[in-house]
Order: C-alpha cells, then structure tokens, then sequence
C-alpha cells in the first residue's frame, strides 16, 4: 500500500453525475453567442494612433507604406483594389505625379477594367488637370467604346467647362458608333438646352434610323408638336407609315397619328386613319384600336359614326372566327346578321357565297341541319330584302341540285321552293317543283304539305290523288287515314268517307288503331246511325277487351235518347264484367265496377246498387319474394292485390276474413259485458281485494290463456300459409271511393284472421271460452286498481 501511494500518482476519481434529468432551462449555442455579442467580449481596442513629428518621421511613414503596397502589389498583381488604393493614399499626401504613375502601372496590368480608369479620370479632375483628363478619356473611349459611363462622364465634363464645341464633338463620335436610345436623347437633350432645334431634328432624323422603332416615330413627331412645327409632325407621321408599310404596321403609330390630328381638329382626317388603319392591321392586334376609335366617334361623330366603329369590329371578329372554323355555321349565322343589317347587298351576297361554300364533309342529315339553313336565308334574303326573284330561284334550285337526295333529303326546302313560285304566281312550277319531290324522295312533311297547298286552292280531285298516293306510300298512318276520310265528310260524301275507315280498319298494321277506330265511331255517331256504333264496337270488342272500350260503348247507350237506355247500358256492364273475369289487370275490373257503380248511383235502384256493391274487391295487403338479376334473395316488397266476391278461387279467403270480423267483434261485446258485471259485483260487495283473486288463480290463468293464444296463433299461420311466394300480411279494405272496405286497423287484423282459423280448426277453444272469461276479468280489474 506505501510503496503504491509512494511510487504511482493516483488517479482522481471521476465525479459520478446523480441527476442525469435535463435541466429545466436549456442553453444553446446560439444563445452563448448573442450573449457575447451583447457583452462585446471579443471586440479588441482599436491601435493607438501614432502622431508623426518631424519631416524624419514622416519619410519613415511613407517609406513603410510603400513598402507594403508593393509588397502586396508583387504578391498579386491583378488585383486591381491594391492598385487603387496604392493610388488613393498618394493622391491623399499630393503625390500626384505618383499616383498617376501608378495608375499608368495598373493599365498595363488590366486596361479593360472600367473602375481604373474611372478612378484615374476622376483623380486628374479633382486635381484640376483638365488636359490629363482630357487625355484619359481619350484613351478611355478609344479602347472602351461601348462603356457608356465613359462618353457620358466625358460629354458632362466638357459641358461643365463650358466647351460647347468639345462636348458636341464628343457626342457626335459617340454617335458614329450607333450607341443605345438614351444617348441620342442624350445628345437631343444637349442640343435643347442651347436652343439648337434644328439640330436636334437633324440627330432624329438620324436616331429613327439607326433605332427605327415605332415608339422613336413618335417621338420625332412629338418633338416637332411641342415645337410648333405641325406641318414637319405630320410629314414625320406621314415618313413612318410609308417606312413600316404593310408589313410591320403597328396599331400605337396609328393611334398616335390619330391623337396628334384630333388635337389639330382635324376630325376627318382622324377618321380615315382609323379606317386605314382597321383595314389593315390583322384583328387580334387591333383591340386598341377599336378602343380609341370608338372613344374617338363618341366625342366628335354622329350616331352613324358610332354604329360603323362597332360594326366594323364585330365583324373583323367574326371574320377571325370563320377563318379558325369555317363549318362553324352558327358564327356564319351571326356574321350574316351583321353583314345584312349594314352593309350593301353586293357585300352580303358575298358572304353569303363564301358560307355556302362550305360544305359539310360527311353525307348525313344531322351534318346538314345547321347548313341547309344557310341556302334558306339566302334565298329569303334575295326575295325580302333584295326583291329579286330570279336570283332566288336559283339559289333554291342550287340547292335542291346539291342536296344528296338518294341519301336523305330536306322536305322543308321543297315546300319553301313551291311557297316561293306561288308567291310568283307560278303555280306550274311549283306543282312540278313538289311532284319532282315525292318521286325523288316522298316523306309525311311533303304529302301534308302539298295536300295543304292544294286544299288551299280548292283541287279536291288532286288532294284526292295525293291522298291515294300517301296512302300507297304509308298505309299504317292512320292520321292520313282519318284526313282522307274527313275530307270526303266534308265534301258530303259520307259513303266514301265510310268505305275509307273500312279500308283503314282492315289494314293489318297501323300505328294508332284506337285513334282510327275512335274517329270511325264518332264519324257514324255525327250520321246518326246507331246500329252501324253499335255494330262498330261490337267489332272493336272482338279485337280488344279493353275496359274503355267497354265503359265508352256503355256510356254511349246511356247517352241514347232511348226508353231501353238503362236496360242496354247495364247489359253492358254485366257483359263487361263477364268478360273481364278472365282478365289479369285488376285494376281493370275494379275501373269498370267503379264505373258501374257510378251508373246505378245516379240512375239505379237500391237492388241494383246492392248488387255492385257486393261485387267490390277486397283490397289485401301482400309480400312477395324479390330475386336479383344474378338470381340472388333481394329480399321482400309488399303490394296489394284485389279479391273479388264473384270468382271462385277466393272464397276460402273472403271467409276467413269474414269470420275474423266476427270474432273480433264478439270478443268486444264479451268485454264490454265483463266490464258491466265487474262494476255490478264491485257495487253489492262493497269492494273485494282483487289482488287476493289474483294471486290464487293468476298464474295458472295466465298460463291457460297464453297456451289457448299460442294454438291460435298457430291455426292462423297455417290457414293462411300459401304455397307460393306471394303471402298476404294484412287484409286492408279499399277505400269507399274504389270498393266496400272495413274500418278495422293493421293490428285487429292479425285477431281477426287468427279467429277465423280458431273457429274454423275445432271446437275445443269454443269450449274453454267460459274458463277464460273470469281470469281475464280480474287481469283488467287488477289492472284498473
């Protein structure tokens, strides 16, 4: 132990941090710094300032210094701060023969550098050498032309020392080099300054060449305004646009232009530089133009002025639009909208021609649509506006050649067509027009229209010919069918008119039979001829069992000023309801019975109305299963179904309805009389704890009568069980207004149904009834109490 203590030195032991939680107050980097820079801990004190004496002491200074700036001149010589800094302290103890010597040193080392030779100029300046200035700048602008800051600094010198002459010299040989806009302005402003207009137009005349920009133009032009020389403005607007031509015209020279007369008062000069201008600047670029223009007619035009400025602009865009899509018709449309309401018809017949030229390149009709529209406002155009007939003429039969008719034609053109040569009392053109259409391409529209024409002109021998060829063309129409025979009503031949509804009834397909059939009936009701209705739906009756049918053939008997009328009437009821009985639609039946029961309310007897009321529906409530497309369960829908009295097949179910009415209503009498007794009882016993009775006989009571309900409940689930998916739910009765209904609830239905099936399954619960009653009149009494 000694000899380790005596010969080794003991290492301290390292002290064992207990709490290694952070510290509450974190310090950071960041925060060390800032703190040291507020306390300025790291700034030095600046050196002492050493104070020269003597002359000695002086030579020493300047000896040391020189030293070192060539010393760090050896180190690097192109770094051309040491130079000028070498320079500047010279230059700051007078040495200036030295310091120029320096910056001769310093341009042979770098002579592009700009600085140095800013600072050698400026130095020769703040020492009032003019002529070494002089020298420098020379130097500088020979080697340096294209340093502006050079000429600028040289002119400002000169015409600071007052040398006009020299200043001009300077700018003119910076001229020569054709130097950016601000130094012709420069050069201008210069010779303004010392009234030299002249001059100054001769540097612009020169300027718009070297920089023959649009905006250099105005300038120009505006430099001679302001100088009153409005004669020399106008010839400069007048140079500039000759010079930019048609090529390269500019709409802000125009404008110009046109501002620069408008303050002359030169209106119509304005005016047609404006027109020139529009006519000749491509339309996108001429947004400004129109802007000014329309500005301009606002303040000094009419109201003719102003419509052209607005005119002339919707139709340089629209001219854009057609000229991007030319089968854009609707752009064609309103374009030619514009074109007819202002300009001359020489105009508009052009555009029209350049529209028409286009056309669809796919032969289908819903291409034409739009298309065709522009050959019939041509055409109308020609007739209404331009009243020339015969160039309509051959604007419709330039038409009629074009469209491709064995494809598909326009029917509308040809009666369009045929209007116009009856309006020019043509009418064997017309007629010729038309036949030619239904030979080339027949359709409905055309039929009807030249049946139309030739009523109006009283041929009926033609309408007839026509009739017989739509007839041909489409014999399933019966609209054509029932005009044909109208017609011939209308003519008195009623017999023809009859054999034409007995051609039209014997076709084997018609698109509307029971308008035909409609229109024949009321045709021999108008004769007066009821046995030919009676035999007509008779006829109709043998085709369709419809139940209109048979309500309108019923309502037609009725309507017969006949002492048999109701007789026949109700014959047709009971007939209809025969034959309906086969009939799947419901509804259908339940129409009629409606329909019959309104008939005996009126004109019936009690008997009668009796009979149809017990020929009513029940209306049932039902639920039948729905299965999905991939043949999947989709669960239940309810819906509702009609039981009739008459059919045969429903008479287990309207009996078990009836019996479940009757139970229900028995089991309310039954309670209504156990409710009277109990008040009784309670009167002559002066009040009997009820709740003793309860506990004796309640829970075996309870017991009998939730067993006698379950054996019902299981009865009625049985009997109304069907081996089909469709399960009625709920008997629900049809308003009074459809069928005779019940007045009871979805909730006594289930009771009603569940007695009927108890009463008709056995006798063993009517059996049990009189056990039942007593427990169920202490279960209410306990309840009362």
């Amino acid at each position: 132990m000694a000899s380790t203590a005596a010969g080794k030195q003991r290492i301290p032991k390292v002290a064992k941090v207990k709490n290694k939680a952070p510290a509450e107050v974190q310090i950071t980097a960041e925060q060390l710094l800032r703190e040291a820079k507020e306390r300025e801990l790291e700034l030095l004190p600046p050196p002492p300032k050493q104070k020269i004496t003597d002359e000695e002491e002086l030579n020493d200074y300047k000896l040391k210094k020189r030293k070192g700036f060539e010393d760090n001149i050896r180190k690097n010589r192109t770094v051309i701060s040491n130079w000028i800094k070498y320079a500047q302290w010279e230059e700051s103890l007078k040495e200036v023969q030295r310091a120029r010597s320096i910056y001769e040193r310093a341009l042979d080392v770098d002579h592009r550098n700009i600085a140095l030779w800013l600072k050698y100029a400026e130095m020769e300046m703040k020492n009032r050498q003019v002529n070494h200035a002089r020298n420098i700048w020379d130097r500088a602008i020979t080697i340096l032309p294209r340093v502006n800051q050079f000429w600028y600094k040289y002119s400002y010198m000169e015409e600071m020392l007052g040398n006009i002459a020299g200043c001009r010299q300077v700018f003119e040989r910076w001229t020569e080099w054709e130097p950016e806009e601000q130094a012709w302005h420069s050069y201008i402003n210069f010779e303004l300054r010392y009234k030299e207009v002249d001059k100054a137009r001769s540097i612009y005349e020169r300027f718009v060449i070297v920089h023959p920009d649009v905006k250099n133009w105005i300038k120009y032009a505006r430099f001679e305004e302001k100088h009153g020389y409005i004669a020399h403005g106008r010839k400069v607007f007048e140079r500039s646009v000759e010079f930019f031509g048609e090529e390269h015209v500019n709409e802000n020279l125009f404008v110009a232009f046109a501002r620069f007369e408008e303050k002359q008062k030169e209106f119509e000069r304005v005016r047609v530089i404006y027109k020139y201008a529009l006519d000749r600047i491509p339309k996108q670029q001429a947004q400004e133009l129109f802007k000014f223009y329309t500005v301009f007619e606002k303040k000094f035009g009419d109201r003719r002025g102003i419509e052209d400025v607005i005119v002339s602009k919707r139709r340089f865009q629209y001219e854009e639009e057609v000229k991007a899509s030319p089968h854009n018709y609707d752009a064609w449309f309103d374009y030619l909208r514009l074109v007819e309401s202002d300009a001359d018809p020489d105009t508009a017949r052009e555009v029209y021609e350049r529209a028409i030229a286009n056309i669809p390149p796919i032969q289908e009709k819903r291409h034409w649509r739009r298309y065709i529209y522009l050959w019939i406002n041509y055409a109308l155009y020609e007739e209404l506006e331009v009243k020339n007939p015969e160039r309509t003429r051959q604007v419709y039969l330039a038409c009629l050649d074009l469209i491709p008719h064995k494809k598909f034609t326009f029917a509308k053109m040809w009666l369009l067509y045929g209007q116009f040569e009856i309006r020019q009392k043509n009418l064997q053109a017309a007629r010729r027009g038309l036949g030619t259409a239904i030979g080339k391409c027949p359709k409905n529209k055309l039929f009807k229209g030249y049946i139309e024409l030739e009523l109006q002109l009283r041929e009926f021998d033609r309408c007839r010919k026509l009739y017989e060829k739509y007839l041909e063309f489409a014999s399933e129409n019966c609209t054509t069918w029932i005009k044909f025979s109208e017609l011939e009503t209308i003519l008195g031949d009623t017999e023809r008119a009859r054999a034409i509804f007995e051609l039209a009834i014997g076709q084997p397909r018609l698109d509307m039979p029971e308008v035909l059939w409609k229109s024949y009936i009321d045709f021999e009701i108008e004769q007066e001829e009821y046995d030919n209705t009676r035999g007509l739906y008779k006829r109709l009756l043998q085709r369709t069992q419809h139940v209109k049918v048979w309500i309108s053939y019923a309502q037609y008997e009725l309507s017969i000023d006949n002492s048999d009328r109701l007789q026949r009437c109700r014959g047709i009821f009971e007939e209809a309801n025969k034959g309906l009985r086969s009939c799947e639609e419901k509804e259908e039946r339940l129409m009629l019975l409606e329909s019959w029961k309104e008939f005996e309310q009126e004109f019936g007897s009690d008997t009668t109305r009796e009979r149809v009321k017990k020929l009513l529906p029940e209306k049932v409530k039902k639920r039948r299963k729905l299965t999905a497309e991939d043949g999947s369960d989709a669960g239940w829908e309810e819906y509702y179904d009609y039981i009739f009295p008459e059919d045969a097949a429903n008479q287990p179910n309207l009996k078990l309805l009836a019996m479940a009415k009757m139970w229900k209503r028995q089991q309310q009498e039954e309670d209504d009389e156990e409710d009277e007794e109990d008040d009784d009882e309670d009167e002559n016993n002066g009040g009997v704890d009820r709740g003793s009775v309860e506990k004796v006989g309640g829970k075996e009571m309870e017991g009998e009568e939730n067993r006698r309900e379950r054996g019902i409940d299981k009865e009625i689930t049985e009997d109304l069980a069907s081996p089909s998916s469709e399960k009625p739910i709920v008997s629900e009765p049809v308003p009074e207004k459809v069928t005779k209904e019940s007045t009871y609830d979805d909730g006594d239905d289930s009771d009603e149904s569940s007695s009927g099936s108890s009463s008709s399954s056995s006798s063993s619960d009517s059996d049990n009834d009189g056990g039942e009653k007593q427990p169920r009149k202490r279960n209410k009494d306990s309840v009362k109490d």
